[in-house]
């Protein structure tokens, strides 16, 4: 009968289901890992009415804001149902990603309450002009939060503020990038934004921001030091011999070519538009940093880009600091899923959401299915449902 309940096939209403299951998953040793399946795939009706209702337990909502079962799509009225625990909201304002910052912002409850105020400033996936406005929104308790965030992201902030003072127009600078672009990408980029016309409209002039922390991506030579020393000196000022001596005076020297920029620079030089058309037309080190852009219609549009190769497709699947709507796009093009590789990858992936991890499950050969049960990086369900495939696996390959 608990394996039974475990399957989420009693024979009650939904919520009760839901709370059997949940408290399964906590409690029970045995069947913990089958209801934990059970509800990462269970139906969104009746789960949205669940997180909604401030009549369900507060351990179904604790179970369901917990990080590592949080659904997107819950995520809104779990934030406004007033019984779930103000605490638990904190602990993820303090550590959420950029998406689910975005998602805090719009929720009243959220807006309404210091405290999550308060974490939601120390998040460093929060921009610079949103922690400005709950600064402005809020009274005292902010103020001295905003002071602490880590000095890396105003100096960055500061630094790309400079540089768009002087950056050329965005759209004339990705152009020249790639004079041998052919009709094909100008067809792809045409389409991608006109596709996602809206979207670039909502996301505006807003700057390159990396998932995973800035310093992470930037790295120490991020802002280099500018060698004005090699500009050369006045000879020796020769102002009584200088008519009586021309032939002494300096050649005057050809205009200073301008400086190199890495492709970090570069980036941050654009708005979201540029910065679309160089995941589109750009080279191989430009995708690998845009596909880590905080804003989603930039990140995707790297994957349509027509060079965007299998091994970096591999990478990007791997990769933690990508957003997850990056991560749920990969399994929808047919041409990368055709890759073992990539399929291995995004299950092996801690950031892949739970869900999709579980669906891909059943591609992994035996192997692979057994290094991803002893990896401690995924969350326990992947892990225990790797371990039990792989037995089911063997035993299947022993019989026959």
């Amino acid at each position: 009968m608990m394996q039974f309940a475990a399957r989420g096939a009693l024979q009650v209403p939904a919520a009760e289901n839901i709370e059997i299951l949940v408290y399964l998953a906590r409690h029970n040793k045995v069947f913990g890992d089958l209801a934990r399946m059970t509800l990462a795939g269970w139906d969104e009706k009746s789960s949205l009415a669940a997180a909604s209702d401030p009549q369900t337990t507060e351990e179904v909502l604790k179970y369901f804001i917990s990080p590592d079962n949080l659904r997107p799509a819950l995520l809104p009225a779990l934030l406004n149902n007033p019984s779930v625990p103000e605490k638990d909201l904190v602990k993820l304002a303090s550590t959420a990603l950029r998406e689910t910052v975005e998602v805090m912002l719009k929720s009243e409850r959220v807006r309404s309450s210091p405290t999550v105020v308060v974490a939601l400033k120390s998040n460093p996936y929060l921009k610079k002009e949103e922690a400005e406005e709950l600064r402005q929104s809020s009274s005292g308790p902010g103020s001295s939060t905003q002071q602490s965030v880590a000095p890396v992201l105003h100096q960055v902030s500061a630094a790309q503020a400079e540089q768009t003072q002087t950056a050329p127009d965005p759209v004339d600078h990705v152009e020249s990038h790639d004079p041998s672009a052919g009709g094909a990408e100008e067809e792809t980029v045409t389409a991608y934004i006109n596709e996602h016309a809206d979207e670039i409209a909502s996301e505006g002039n807003k700057p390159f921001q990396s998932i995973g922390g800035v310093v992470e991506l930037l790295g120490e030579d991020y802002f280099p030091v500018i060698e004005t020393g090699e500009a050369p000196a006045p000879a020796e000022t020769p102002a009584p011999v200088a008519a009586a001596a021309p032939k002494v005076a300096p050649k005057p020297q050809p205009p200073a070519a301008p400086k190199r920029e890495n492709a970090l620079q570069k980036i941050s030089h654009l708005d979201v538009k540029g910065r679309i058309q160089l995941a589109l037309k750009g080279n191989k080190e430009e995708r690998s940093l845009l596909i880590r852009d905080g804003t989603k219609v930039v990140a995707l549009a790297v994957l349509e880009a027509p060079k965007l190769s299998d091994g970096e497709v591999e990478k990007f699947a791997s990769q933690k600091n990508v957003l997850e709507a990056v991560l749920r796009q990969i399994p929808l093009k047919r041409r990368f899923m055709k890759n073992y590789i990539v399929v291995r990858n995004l299950v092996a992936n801690p950031r892949t959401p739970l869900d999709l991890g579980l669906g891909l499950m059943k591609y992994i050969l035996p192997t692979d299915l057994k290094n991803i049960s002893g990896n401690k990086d995924v969350s326990e369900t992947i892990r225990k449902l790797a371990l039990k495939l792989y037995k089911q696996k063997l035993d299947s390959a022993n019989k026959k």
